[in-house]
């Protein structure tokens, strides 16, 4: 089958990343995949990232992507969701260590259904729902050919945005919580961003082991609705920045034990919140930095206090030999989900949507939820 025409012309890349619209997919990137044991899969509609450089921000197109042939190990999966993280962006603009060649489909995880099989594959029907894991590149199409050993069957159960987004956010939060304090019942931990779906995860699954949690936000309008919110999920104490503007911080534990494990996504003074709450010998996980300021630490809390600081990247054990025990965290994820102990809020928004949606995920239009393009 011959290569189909892009869709639209590629946006000048001088644009602000806001101004760029996308139009609508075309009625023909929407054919049924091919037939089982065919040789060929469908051709799919795809967000194209550009990025020149990693001085200019990347660049956004609708394609078309040809069909490619079918082999005898893969299987063709009509995508259903897909959400748009910040660090699917951070990684085509070159954040990460590890960066895709662009211009690239963008997307990192997703849930899709099975439309055709290669003539080898065993392990799959037509119709089931699967993800990919690990998380791999190039979630934003509708239609995706991959190797049979790179999905994972998940239950049709599971709502789907919810299934699409278990891989990146919730999975870092119960690995964090797992790897580096061995934690029991009645411990306590601190976090800061614990607005963040990581943060949301990290405060429910701790509520599950029994582990208490204080959680440090930003000073905002509405902050006691979030806090109402936190609490709801099952946060033990909620802090703004600015309430922790005193001496002595752990005078606000009340009956709490001092925190052994720390949580950081935002630097600067957020971290340093975080590091003052941790008992003696305790450690600081970093996951991010939203602030894009520096972690300070004084002497004293390394000489004194013997404090350790640590950090976490996904994308590390997802390529070493422990991705395959992350297989049955997701399945224990999933049926957190499944049972309403595990959930956050997200917004659906059409394929169509997705330059509004990408505006919502990177901030420009307020606090808003995990945005899903679903196709």
């Amino acid at each position: 089958m011959a290569t189909l025409r892009v869709l639209v012309k590629n946006f000048t890349r001088k644009l602000p990343l806001a101004r760029r619209r996308l139009s609508p997919p075309s009625d023909r990137s929407l054919r049924t995949c091919l037939r089982r044991r065919e040789p060929s899969s469908t051709s799919s509609t795809a967000h194209r990232i550009r990025s020149p450089s990693k001085k200019e921000s990347p660049n956004f197109q609708i394609i078309e992507v040809p069909p490619r042939e079918l082999k005898e190990k893969d299987v063709c999966v009509k995508m259903l969701a897909a959400p748009i993280n910040p660090s699917d962006i951070n990684r085509i603009e070159g954040v990460y260590p590890v960066r895709p060649p662009v211009p690239a489909i963008g997307g990192y995880e997703g849930v899709g259904e099975v439309h055709s099989l290669g003539s080898a594959v065993s392990g799959l029907s037509i119709g089931d729902w699967v993800i990919p894991f690990p998380p791999s590149s190039g979630t934003w199409q509708n239609y995706i050919v991959k190797e049979e050993n790179i999905w994972h069957k998940v239950s049709k159960n599971i709502p789907m945005e919810y299934a699409a987004t278990i891989t990146v956010n919730p999975l870092s939060a119960l690995l964090m919580l797992e790897d580096f304090v061995k934690l029991k019942s009645g411990d306590t931990i601190v976090q800061n961003g614990a607005t963040s779906i990581v943060g949301q995860s990290i405060i429910q699954l701790a509520k599950v082991q029994g582990v208490n949690n204080i959680n440090i936000i930003r000073d905002r309008p509405g902050s006691e609705e979030v806090k109402e919110r936190l609490k709801k999920l099952g946060a033990d104490m909620v802090f703004t920045e600015s309430q922790l503007n005193v001496k002595n911080v752990k005078s606000l534990l009340d009956d709490l034990a001092e925190p052994v494990l720390g949580f950081n996504c935002v630097g600067g003074n957020a971290a340093s919140l975080v590091l003052k709450f941790l008992s003696q010998g305790g450690t600081m996980v970093t996951y991010g930095g939203m602030s894009k300021k520096p972690i300070t630490v004084s002497t004293s809390s390394f000489i004194f206090k013997d404090l350790s600081l640590r950090g976490f990247w996904l994308q590390k054990i997802f390529s070493s030999e422990r991705v395959a025990d992350c297989r049955p965290m997701i399945e224990y994820l999933l049926k957190l989900v499944e049972s309403g102990k595990l959930k956050y809020e997200m917004e659906l928004v059409p394929f169509h949507d997705f330059s509004m949606a990408l505006d919502k995920a990177l901030g420009k239009l307020g606090s808003q939820p995990k945005q899903v393009i679903k196709f």
